[in-house]
């Protein structure tokens, strides 16, 4: 199958997204390398919170056939395949400029490693040159995590879109930008291995319902998930402990989430430590849409981190205890999920507030 108005074919086989030829027109090595101070996270900082209006409306695809509808935790793979999907938030929130880790793309880049990079709309506004240089590189795949990082599960209808829409007319910005420059016709077909429209979609804090799924399925997303967690949101999380988590969770097929802005803790001192540990275990590193395409895709009822609902407790990370219901709140029934495939991942019932006396949310969010 391939989805309307996509360069990546999927799944029979996903193309390189990006260009060697056009990084190198576009982009000095010295360009590419990290900055200091650039993954500090700076708040009161509102000049990007609001989305300019270009007037550019989104390529129309199609929407996800019912087989691959839900959330998608990782891939089974053919008998002896041993490949993993790496991925990366960039996400911002407003009134903030979230950062980027340039440390782990250094790595990622210098060990030829592929990844997929979930970013936010108003994270690649505020990182103009950044969200230019992913874009164009080979070994990334840029997917949509949100506009502004929002909880879709608290959201209306209109919201729900605008959050969903938002990221891909960054990209078209991004990509309408450099195809403008003179760099650019120094590579006449690199803009053309630049896929058009996002694939893939991952919920902010991992929290959906069934009528945000249906949002972004119906845009022609697929919804992403993940079945291992780096942890590195928690500072307290040493590198060697981010290591040890991965290496004991992975399994061919699995999705790993991460963060490339300033929310990763200790990310980028993990990768030396993680990566040749999983070289030595026989794993190969491929993007989402890759790894989806040379298996089948295992999908839950719920979204959720490492069991269902634990997510649903970010419902209340900004409301209050006197938060409503979140709109949409009934759970995915899992009788109407014919493309349900993780069967250990039947939806809880409705989530409850924390308890006044309960575990704290970690002190910054993931995801």
């Amino acid at each position: 199958m391939a989805l309307a108005g996509l360069v990546v074919a999927y799944p029979g086989g996903a193309a390189r997204a990006g260009s060697d030829a056009l990084q190198a027109a576009c982009f000095a090595p010295d360009a590419l390398r990290a900055l200091d101070g650039e993954k500090v996270i700076t708040r009161g900082n509102h000049d990007f919170d609001v989305p300019p209006k270009s007037g550019a409306a989104v390529i129309p695809a199609t929407p996800i056939e019912v087989a691959r509808r839900g959330a998608i935790r990782r891939v089974d793979l053919p008998k002896g395949e041993k490949l993993i999907a790496l991925t990366f938030d960039l996400c911002e929130q407003r009134g903030e400029i979230a950062g980027y880790d340039g440390a782990v793309f250094d790595y990622l880049r210098r060990e030829d490693i592929k990844a997929t990079l979930f970013a936010g709309g108003k994270w690649m506004r505020s990182h103009r040159a950044r969200t230019e240089q992913l874009l164009t590189d080979p070994l990334f795949e840029i997917a949509n995590h949100g506009e502004n990082h929002r909880n879709l599960r608290l959201l209306d209808s209109p919201s729900i879109q605008s959050e969903i829409t938002g990221p891909q007319l960054a990209y078209d910005s991004a990509r309408r930008r450099l195809a403008t420059t003179q760099c650019a016709a120094r590579a006449p077909d690199g803009l053309d291995a630049v896929p058009q429209r996002i694939a893939l979609f991952r919920f902010p804090f991992g929290a959906c319902n069934a009528s945000s799924m249906t949002a972004v399925n119906d845009a022609g997303l697929l919804a992403i998930q993940w079945d291992v967690s780096a942890g590195d949101p928690d500072p307290h999380q040493t590198p060697q402990m981010i290591a040890n988590a991965i290496v004991r969770s992975v399994k061919p097929g699995s999705i790993v989430v991460a963060h490339g802005n300033g929310r990763g803790w200790n990310t980028a001192a993990a990768l030396p430590l993680v990566i040749p540990k999983l070289k030595a275990m026989g794993y190969s590193f491929v993007t989402v849409s890759e790894l989806l395409a040379r298996g089948k895709p295992v999908i839950a009822g719920s979204c959720y981190d490492t069991r269902p609902g634990d997510t649903d407790r970010y419902d209340f990370l900004l409301a209050g205890a006197k938060a409503k219901p979140p709109l949409g709140a009934t759970p995915i029934e899992t009788g109407s999920l014919p493309w349900l495939t993780d069967s250990k991942a039947a939806p809880e019932a409705k989530a409850k507030p924390p308890a006044s006396s309960g575990t704290p949310l970690p002190p910054t969010w993931p995801f």
